[in-house]
């Protein structure tokens, strides 16, 4: 966070009105006076060949002056060249070519004339020249031969254009010439190799030279080059090698110069101008160049390197630079230097130049023009164009070297002097000229003005005048008597009144009065202060990663009275607002913060009349520039040392570099990491697997991400050996029930070490003595046919390579393929009461294969009714279940089967028993409803009738026949599994008798079951209560065989029938 100084040009536009208070008084249009140039055409004009010609000369005066041409120094008639013609009111020449000519027939030195009464005025000797591109000449060019580590120029010898061409080499398929410290241009356009090697033979060189004014590109034709070589072969490994040159049999030299050549020379350069020194040298390794000044140091803030330190370059050259230099080539074997003496000219520049004088008749005045250069330049005065010594003699006038005194002059004395200062570099031609006036006092600006300005600021008030003779000024102010000069005013030679610090009570009308001989005349200035504008909270340096969000504040006090802007300059220039970026009135927020928004960020809070600047700086915190310039040095059969130069960490630390590789075998083109370095380094030895083709590139990490990859290094092969490991993650699974495939993750290039990877596949099944199976494979997977299901097999997977096997491999066991299981064993149903069943099941016999759990589907029937299926699965281990009954009537159906990776097996089918009640209601509902019942209750009831008759007949005789009551049937034992109250359906409980018969709506018929009430009352008879409800405890029934041991033919009694309908 910085207040920013007000920019130099605001430095440079108060120096610039305080230059102009001490101008010369400018004569208003409306008096008579002298002509002066305004506009011309620079000394040396040179001009496109397809376009017309301009040559500019404009000028003023009173009257207007008239204008005439040299050319040559000879009268240039206008007239009698229908081509040329001048513009109106105006002395620029126009040469026109549309209908024909050759532009190259008016070159020449052209000046400018501009008369009127009162003198004349020149214009500076124009030279005219027509830009030239010619073509390159055309020549057969032999291939250049050269040995490898010799040094070499190509010549470019561009054709003579105006102006120079720019040269620059390239192939000619239009591809630049890589340039650096061993191969480089120089200044005169020459190619200079300090060593050839093998690798620069691998194209073409062309020299093309580009022409300003044409916009052009001549092509010279292109040199081939042979380079002759002790090692033939371009060999990657030794391009990068530390000690490249022995390597290839190049024999390493001390430095020589090719340019400049010996060891001294010199060099002039005018003042003003740029000095360029160039030291180009030869070698093997190719040597550095380093530059001196004898006696001092190089000028700092002139002087810089070019084309990789091989030119010296000093701007602005002025006589302090003169003296030699020297440069000093060196590498491992020597060094060599040259010494360059430079000599500084100078061309005329004004030390005084002439400025035009108004006087009054009988006034003195003089004219001064003093020049200095190297050599002296000589002085020449001239009037109205011509030598002052051919002049009619003035006695009024006395010239005295390069001064023109002038005593009591008269109107007779007006005309324009010209001053020519000039030496062999260059000249300098200045019009003055004298005007002599009678002119009373006369204010040249509006009146009245209304000027504004800020607190404790320097200002000026102007009062422009004009009268002959000058007058003298006085201001005032507020209408008092004394005039204002010294102290806080000062008034200048013009005029202007400056108040060095503007107060507050500086506010007010100020007046000015010019006086002559001739009267006066005088203008007010009223003055009006206002309050500075001041960033009281200014923007703060921050640095901020990528991506995110900034805020730069810029809070703003300033004169309610002036419109207040603020804007913002990014780096010094005016910052374009893009989307990512929002202006608010006291802040700038940018969105998303990329590496571009890095820079300066300056405030500007400006009004009519003043401004305040802030500065902050932006630091983002981008990802690293890429790595560059790869080197492999170090070679060796299984390690190669792999150096870079970083880029730039875009001001976030560089915390590691990642080292990636490409072989270009098994996996051309894509990249793996091969190791990781803290980013401290910038050269490692690698570790490489033999019968590898390596590329290598580096990417840079740091806080904000990873840069790009660099470019690839050049590559590297390692020679081969047999594996010395196996492939991994061997597997052999069943595809099928009757197959088995054996599968593994294939070597990668760094662990094939050799050519022709392949592997020996071998198997054979497990505990048994069997013989082992064996294949060579070439893929990643082999398929055994004809296999029992799911057996298991002893598995083996070797490397080999043309150098040989691998090591010898672990055994693996898998398994042939799966089939479906069998159904699940012993699977029960268990109801402990009306609101769970239990289920149990034992594995299947015959897995088949490994299994992954159970299923088991369910659904409800309640007789022709039947619910939505269920589907549970198991884990494998699991053998029970318990179910939560929905309701105490329903049935349950149950289907369960085990699963392997195949499928699911045969089910096995079961279902709950029926609840008590449903059984009595069912068997109560079915009885009724059947035919035979119906004949037995009819039966009954006759018997009865028959009976009742018999009695009634035996009561009418006497008779009494006691009738035998229902015998009892005492229960057997008890059922041990009473105790719990649990009833035990097993498989055989459940299935229906022999010969049982199913009715229509699912129920079994009474005589087929063996459950009744009276099976589940505690005796021979069921008790039921007022509603006719059974009440009865549920009993365990009795077995079958105690059943059928028990059994008595009361069971099917017409008595018994009619107790179980009561």
């Amino acid at each position: 966070m910085a207040r920013q100084q007000p920019p130099p040009w605001v430095h440079a536009a108060f120096l610039f009105c305080l230059l102009s208070l001490g101008r010369a008084i400018e004569i208003p249009m409306d008096l008579s006076q002298p002509p002066t140039i305004t506009k011309q055409s620079v000394k040396d004009h040179i001009v496109d060949p397809r376009d017309n010609i301009l040559i500019e000369c404009e000028a003023k005066g009173n009257p207007a002056p008239s204008f005439h041409w040299t050319r040559n120094s000879r009268f240039f008639n206008i007239a009698k060249d229908p081509r040329v013609s001048m513009r109106r009111r105006s002395g620029t020449l126009v040469i026109d070519f549309r209908s024909g000519g050759r532009p190259e027939e008016y070159e020449g030195e052209y000046q400018c004339f501009a008369r009127n009464k009162f003198g004349t005025a020149l214009s500076n000797r124009i030279r005219l020249q027509v830009s030239k591109s010619p073509l390159w000449p055309k020549e057969n060019l032999d291939p250049v031969v050269v040995q490898e580590g010799a040094p070499l120029t190509l010549q470019c010898n561009p054709p003579p254009g105006l102006p120079s061409p720019v040269i620059f080499w390239m192939s000619s398929s239009m591809e630049p010439i890589t340039q650096d410290k061993r191969v480089s241009q120089g200044h005169n356009g020459d190619l200079y190799f300090s060593n050839v090697m093998l690798q620069d033979m691998q194209t073409d060189y062309s020299c093309n030279a580009r022409f300003h004014f044409t916009h052009t590109i001549q092509q010279k034709n292109p040199f081939t080059l042979k380079v002759l070589t002790n090692h033939p072969y371009n060999d990657s490994s030794l391009r990068n090698h530390p000690d490249m040159y022995s390597a290839r049999g190049v024999a390493e030299r001390t430095p020589s110069f090719m340019y400049p050549q010996g060891t001294a020379s010199s060099q002039m350069v005018l003042r003003g101008m740029d000095l360029l020194l160039e030291c180009i040298a030869s070698g093997v390794p190719t040597p550095d160049i380093a530059w001196y000044k004898k006696g001092g140091d190089l000028p700092s803030d002139k002087a810089k390197f070019e084309n990789f330190n091989k030119a010296l370059r000093i701007t602005n050259v002025s006589e302090e630079d003169s003296g030699e230099y020297f440069c000093l080539a060196s590498n491992k074997m020597g060094s060599i230097r040259h010494t360059i003496s430079v000599r500084v000219k100078a061309a005329p520049y004004w030390l005084d130049e002439p400025k035009n004088l108004i006087l009054a008749p009988g006034e003195d005045g003089r004219l001064v023009c003093r020049a200095n250069g190297n050599p002296k330049p000589t002085v020449q005065w001239m009037v109205n164009g011509e030598p002052l010594q051919s002049a009619p003699p003035n006695p009024n006038r006395e010239v005295a070297g390069d001064t023109i005194i002038f005593r009591d002059t008269q109107i007779s004395s007006r005309a324009v002097y010209q001053c020519n200062t000039s030496n062999e570099h260059g000249y300098l031609l200045a019009n003055a000229f004298v005007s002599v006036l009678d002119v009373p006092p006369r204010m040249l600006s509006p009146r009245n003005q209304l000027i504004r300005v800020i607190l404790y600021n320097r200002t000026r008030l102007d009062c422009p005048f004009f009268g002959s003779p000058i007058p003298t000024l006085r201001w005032f102010k507020n209408g008092q008597g004394s005039n204002l000069d010294g102290g806080n005013y000062h008034v200048y030679e013009n005029g202007s009144l400056e108040i060095k610090m503007i107060r507050k009570e500086d506010q007010g009308i100020y007046t000015c009065v010019a006086t002559n001989i001739l009267g006066k005349a005088e203008n007010q200035v009223r003055l009006e202060v206002k309050d500075p504008t001041r960033i009281y909270r200014m923007p703060e340096d921050q640095i901020a990663k990528r991506g995110t969000t900034v805020q730069l504040e810029c809070r703003v006090k300033h004169d309610p009275s002036l419109k207040l802007t603020v804007s913002w300059l990014k780096d010094d220039e005016p910052l374009y607002i893009g989307n990512r970026m929002k202006k608010e009135e006291d802040s700038l927020t940018i969105f998303g913060v990329a590496e571009r928004d890095q820079g300066s960020y300056t405030c500007v809070a400006s009004t009519e009349l003043d401004q305040d600047l802030a500065k902050a700086y932006l630091t983002v915190l981008g990802r690293p520039d890429r790595p560059r310039d790869l080197e492999l040095t170090d070679l060796a059969e299984r390690s190669v040392r792999l150096t870079w130069i970083p880029g730039d960490d875009n001001n976030s630390p560089i915390t590691d570099y990642v080292v990636q590789f490409e072989e270009d075998q098994f996996q051309p083109g894509v990249w793996h990491d091969h190791s990781k370095f803290p980013g401290s380094v910038n050269s490692a030895v690698l570790r490489l697997s033999p019968y590898v083709n390596y590329q290598f590139r580096v990417i840079a990490v740091n806080e904000v991400g990873s840069s790009h990859p660099s470019l690839p290094s050049e590559r590297y092969r390692t020679s081969g050996a047999p594996p010395e490991s196996n492939p991994s993650d061997v597997k052999g699974e069943g595809t099928r029930k009757n197959n088995m495939e054996i599968t593994w993750t294939p070597m990668n290039a760094t662990s094939a070490f050799g050519p022709n990877l392949r592997y020996i596949v071998k198997w054979r099944r497990r505990e048994t003595r069997e013989t082992w199976n064996n294949v060579t494979v070439w893929g990643s997977r082999y398929v055994v046919g004809q296999t029992p299901v799911y057996v298991p097999y002893e598995i083996r997977v070797q490397a080999e390579n043309d150098f040989g096997k691998g090591p010898e491999p672990d055994t693996v066991i898998g398994y042939s393929g799966e089939d479906l299981p069998s159904a699940p064993r012993r699977f029960r149903v268990r109801q402990p009461n009306l609101e769970t069943i239990n289920l149990e099941w034992d594995h299947p016999e015959h897995p088949n294969g490994i299994l992954i759990g159970y299923t088991l589907k369910y659904v409800a029937f309640n007789g022709t009714k039947v619910g939505k299926q269920i589907v549970e699965n198991f884990s494998p281990n699991q053998t029970k279940f318990t179910m939560q009954r929905a309701d105490p009537v329903s049935r349950y159906r149950f289907s369960l089967s085990a699963r392997t990776q195949v499928g699911s097996g045969e089910a096995v089918t079961e279902e709950s028993p029926a609840p008590p009640n449903e059984a009595y209601t069912n068997n109560q509902a079915d009885i009724a409803t059947q035919g035979w019942f119906i004949g037995l209750m009819c039966a009954i009831a006759l018997l009865v009738l028959i009976l009742l008759i018999v009695c009634f007949i035996k009561r009418s005789r006497g008779g009494k026949y006691p009738v035998r009551e229902k015998k009892d049937v005492p229960l057997g034992p008890e059922d041990p599994k009473e105790e719990d109250g649990s009833f035990d359906y097993s498989d055989e409980d459940n299935k229906p008798l022999q010969g049982s018969q199913t009715s229509l709506d699912g129920t079994i018929k009474q005589q087929e079951s063996d459950d009744s009430l009276v099976d589940y009352g505690e005796g021979g008879e069921g008790q039921f209560n007022e509603d006719g409800s059974f009440i009865g405890q549920y009993t365990v029934k009795k077995d079958k065989e105690e059943t059928e041991g028990n059994e008595s033919s009361e069971a099917t009694s017409p008595v018994n029938a009619i107790y179980s309908l009561a």
